[in-house]
């Protein structure tokens, strides 16, 4: 028990403190709580402030492209699983991404004499203590402390995080959510909810879903020792369906463009399976095997597929109308907040057409969509 305890503790002081207060700016905290847990850290894990947000802020950066410290589908899965810690250590030393990512953290004389200079002292500390506890016992205490946060952060969260589970938003990554009860390492299995909205203080998304980490922000925040900055804006639909769609629509739709997203990808999804389906009954073989190859890529953003895969992906749906047709709008529409330099006028007039091509596409799932499209609001 007085393991499991001092472990959630320090899984706590990641997830509030360095994770959702240092590194997003989510809350803000009392500098006594805050302290606390710049303490608790530096004894229980010996983590440099600076260097676990410098870290974290550049994955987010560069999330699954060239530069990502710990991405499962630039390393493999296993290496982050199990080795997760040593890419931390390695990233750590890469002074360009201190200097270019590691600014507003705590820069006082014991972070610059004590934490960040002798972060061994504080885990030889804890071992102390733990020995002065349990006797020998207190050394097998000590190393799953010691193991806790490179296993469960460094390796589940940034591993299978980004390789199993489920998604409430189709975000420009793999991101997923492990499990919708964020209890194990502080809320941080809500992974994809979060990589939607990185800078909310908020995990959980869905009603059945559970933030523990959430709830103590909550409690710091009833004695008003945290302040919470931003959480994720809420979805907002219009009753009934709109005569026109206006700028209201297209801020809501970019506002939730990944919940939009989706939605969007559920359709293809199910468009899919019709298809395979039809196939099945056919000769073609290799359609089908085709197709069954990049099935799992039709909904993805390009930005995460390899050229290869995008060039397959075309090849697979050019036999399939309604397939071609949604992974072709569904570009199109992605479009809408890629664009930097479009006017809000030049972005309206685009998102009506795209609606009025949906309504007439003549595909059951796309026309429903575009009328559920028309109802969203700022």
């Amino acid at each position: 028990m007085y393991t499991l305890v001092m472990t959630h503790i320090t899984i706590v002081s990641v997830t509030v403190f360095l994770h959702r207060s240092q590194a997003h700016r989510g809350l803000d905290l009392h500098p006594a709580v805050m302290h606390f847990f710049r303490f608790w850290l530096w004894m229980t894990t010996g983590m440099v402030t600076k260097e676990w947000v410098a870290i974290h802020r550049k994955h987010h950066a560069k999330c699954e492209r060239d530069g990502d410290p710990h991405s499962p589908m630039l390393f493999g899965i296993w290496k982050v699983l199990f080795r997760g810690a040593e890419l931390y250590r390695e990233e750590s030393h890469n002074d360009e991404t201190l200097a270019k990512f590691g600014h507003g953290t705590p820069d006082d004389w014991l972070e610059r004499k004590v934490y960040s200079r002798h972060s061994l002292w504080g885990i030889l500390a804890m071992l102390a203590i733990d020995i002065a506890l349990f006797g020998a016992m207190g050394l097998t205490v000590w190393a799953v402390q010691m193991a806790w946060i490179p296993f469960w952060a460094a390796g589940v969260v940034n591993g299978i995080g980004h390789f199993w589970g489920y998604r409430n938003y189709n975000s420009p990554d793999t991101s997923t959510n492990v499990f919708p009860w964020g209890i194990v390492i502080g809320g941080e299995e809500l992974h994809n909810n979060h990589h939607a909205h990185g800078t909310s203080a908020k995990f959980s998304s869905k009603w059945y879903e559970f933030d523990i980490g959430w709830f103590y922000i909550s409690v710091l925040k009833f004695f008003r020792l945290a302040k919470v900055k931003k959480v994720a804006p809420k979805l907002k639909l219009e009753d009934g369906q709109k005569p026109m769609i206006d700028l209201s629509t297209l801020q809501g739709v970019i506002t939730h463009r990944y919940e939009v997203m989706a939605r969007y990808a559920d359709i293809i999804k199910s468009t899919a399976r019709q298809e395979l389906a039809k196939l099945q009954s056919t000769p073609q073989g290799e359609d089908v095997t085709m197709l069954r190859r990049v099935r799992s890529w039709l909904h993805r953003n390009e930005d995460v597929l390899q050229p290869e895969q995008v060039a397959q992906v075309d090849q697979a749906i050019a036999r399939s109308e309604k397939l071609s047709t949604l992974v072709q709008m569904r570009r199109e529409l992605g479009r809408l907040w890629e664009s930097s330099s479009a006017s809000s006028e030049q972005l309206l007039g685009d998102l009506q057409a795209w609606c009025q091509r949906a309504q007439q596409s003549g595909i059951e799932g796309l026309e429903q969509f575009a009328v559920r499209l028309r109802r969203y609001a700022a």
